[in-house]
């Protein structure tokens, strides 16, 4: 098998501004915190000799990697996205970061909040705006019936709660 690997589907470039600021956290700590605390043990392992069997520095190397990679997908990815703040008009409808409140078949409710496909595992009931199921809900009203294809088969739901904040 070669090391070939699909490019990833495209993602929705919207953010929350909580999201953009995680997002920029995250590359701040590893910019200016991690990546000089490694760089550190990394010199300090060169230091201690031959470098081919020295696992601290070998490692040290590895996780250098994983930052520098990390760091790029941050910086373009700040570039790319576009924050979303303000509140749609028609607040009656499901857009870009609203809490739904879903009742399905069973009579059960789930709530969700609507974000970009960078933040949606930061908290639980975040789902991204790629999903399935945030694509069946996009623009539609309260008390409108959705279903979604899931591998389970097909669900049916209820929107009985949009909000905004």
């Amino acid at each position: 098998m070669g090391r070939y690997r699909p490019p990833p589907p495209p993602r929705s470039k919207y953010i929350t501004p909580a999201g953009k600021a995680r997002l920029q956290d995250e590359l701040n700590y590893l910019w200016r915190v991690k990546r000089p605390e490694v760089t550190r043990a990394v010199s300090e392992a060169a230091a201690l000799g031959d470098r081919s069997e020295n696992a601290e520095y070998i490692y040290g190397k590895k996780q250098l990697r994983e930052i520098d990679s990390r760091v790029r997908f941050l910086q373009k990815r700040i570039d790319q996205v576009e924050v979303v703040a303000n509140v749609p008009q028609d607040t009656s409808k499901v857009y870009f970061g609203a809490w739904i409140t879903l009742e399905n078949e069973n009579g059960e409710e789930a709530e969700y909040r609507i974000v970009g496909a960078d933040e949606f595992d930061h908290e639980p009931n975040y789902i991204s705006i790629d999903s399935p199921l945030a694509q069946a809900c996009l623009k539609k009203s309260l008390h409108e019936e959705i279903s979604v294809s899931l591998p389970t088969g097909t669900q049916v739901y209820c929107i009985i709660s949009i909000r905004y904040r």
